[in-house]
């Protein structure tokens, strides 16, 4: 029973550390606009890799020089799709270990069960941002489902990784967890919004944004969630004015964040079994704050750019890690 549970374990573990991977690697498809470097899904013109569409690629390539189609892009953009194929087999063997060996594990595999759908989601999102043209509200809900699935892959590993029992009277920051949980997710829907209405670069100072604490806005045109990638609804090209909406609401909601899952994860470290994701919910929000800085004044850097979302990834994993330990608490932590 005991190797069953070592094997059930490692498998869970290899796929979360993968499903972080590719959460990263897709904020680097997507800021390096090789979201179309294969128009088709799931292959690339009709072909299992770029290799055998080099014909299509070429001739996209030669009209259009700096189009969404080349060589690299293609690459790019398949790698992911290949990973994240390989991630939702993975994820089938999860289902299948936790419902086969459900009585020796001690766990439903109802959580498991939860992720392989949400997988799913995320595969049909990904083949509807390359089918819709990178709309914003498909690719924006490509991402938040990214980040839900790692928290699910998150909540299963934190299931199973050992840490300090918690009292039960630790259980009274658990709906304080909750609200900052919720606050995060806002958070992260919005810099989706902003990265992929490409309004990162809207607001080129700090802290004001084009020298005003308010400046003209058009939160309407912003907002608007059923429309193609530049444009407005009614088909004309997104406003400059749009685009400050979408960056100063992102902006400003940051500071929210900060304050308050700062404050939280601060009174947490007091409690032994919370102190280290506590303490990395501090580090990653300092780290945010600084690569958000950074995407300003440097104009968006790829290399930054990518660790800006990695650090939303992080402090979403290190709140499910939380809330996990604070539900559980009062009962026996998980042993190694």
């Amino acid at each position: 029973m005991q190797h069953i549970k070592q094997r059930y374990r490692k498998l869970v573990f290899f796929t979360w550390f993968l499903t972080l991977d590719l959460i990263m690697f897709g904020a680097f498809v997507r800021l390096t606009d090789s979201g179309l470097g294969c128009p088709d899904w799931p292959g690339c013109y009709g072909k299992v890799t770029p290799l055998g569409a080099m014909g299509d690629i070429h001739q996209a390539t030669q009209s259009m020089p700096y189009g969404p189609v080349t060589l690299s892009k293609a690459w790019i953009e398949m790698i992911h799709r290949y990973v994240g194929a390989f991630l939702g087999m993975l994820i089938i063997a999860i289902v299948f270990m936790a419902w086969r060996y459900r009585r020796e594990l001690g766990r439903s595999p109802v959580l498991a069960v939860v992720t392989l759908v949400a997988v799913c989601v995320q595969g049909a999102f990904g083949a509807w941002t390359v089918t819709h043209k990178l709309m914003p509200a498909v690719v924006t809900a490509h991402l938040v489902l990214g980040l839900s699935l790692l928290a699910l892959m998150t909540w299963l590993s934190a299931r199973e990784r050992p840490h300090a029992p918690l009292p039960a009277s630790a259980i009274r920051w658990r709906p304080w967890l909750i609200v900052g949980v919720a606050l995060l997710a806002v958070q992260v829907a919005l810099g989706g919004w902003v990265s992929t209405n490409y309004a990162a670069l809207a607001c080129l100072d700090f802290p004001t944004c084009h020298g005003q604490w308010l400046p003209d806005m058009d939160f309407h045109g912003g907002f608007s969630i059923i429309r193609g990638l530049g444009e407005l609804p009614s088909g004309e090209m997104i406003s400059q004015h749009a685009l400050t909406a979408i960056h100063w609401v992102h902006r400003n909601f940051a500071f929210v964040v900060l304050i308050y899952l700062g404050i939280l994860a601060w009174r947490l470290r007091a409690e032994p079994g919370l102190r280290g994701p506590a303490t990395l919910t501090l580090a990653l929000l300092a780290a945010q704050l600084c690569t958000g800085l950074t995407t300003i004044f440097f104009q968006w850097p790829l290399l930054i750019a990518v660790l800006h979302n990695g650090g939303a990834a992080g402090l979403t994993l290190a709140c499910v890690v939380m809330l996990v330990r604070l539900s559980n608490a009062g009962r026996p932590a998980p042993t190694a």
